[in-house]
């Protein structure tokens, strides 16, 4: 599994020009599921998520989590995270999982961020959608289990 976390002044997902999806400060997640993931490497990300201290103290340090900033949270599935290129000019997706095994684990992923307090709106799942972020720092994360 990987999540692409953006710390983001706000961010919005609209689908045919329809906001569906908007926050302000907190993460825009762009998670995308390979074939062999399932609960463990749902649990991991979202417990790190929930914890990763990127936020900024008083002092200009990243000693803050989500939940410490109270921050909110959209997550979006992209099975593109698991793109291969190495070989020719179109990209490969073979290492993302099938729909019907992603679209459960984003959902728990998502379930789980609300666990910990942190509200958490989504995209769409295998629609296409128009997202804008409004990077803070920027801030990009890249995380993998």
């Amino acid at each position: 599994m990987r999540a692409l976390l953006q710390r983001v002044s706000r961010a919005n997902v609209k689908i045919d020009g329809q906001t569906i999806s908007e926050i302000g400060k907190g993460l825009l997640i762009l998670l995308g599921v390979g074939h062999q993931d399932g609960e463990e490497q749902v649990r991991f990300l979202a417990e790190k998520v929930a914890n990763l201290r990127i936020f900024e103290d008083q002092q200009g340090k990243t000693n803050l989590s989500i939940q410490d900033v109270k921050g909110e949270v959209i997550v979006v599935s992209q099975f593109t995270l698991y793109a291969d290129s190495r070989k020719g000019r179109r990209p490969s997706f073979t290492d993302a999982a099938v729909p019907e095994v992603a679209e459960p684990l984003v959902n728990q992923f998502v379930e789980l961020l609300r666990g910990h307090g942190i509200p958490t709106q989504t995209g769409q799942f295998g629609t296409h959608m128009l997202v804008e972020i409004h990077n803070d720092g920027p801030v990009t994360i890249w995380l993998e289990k």
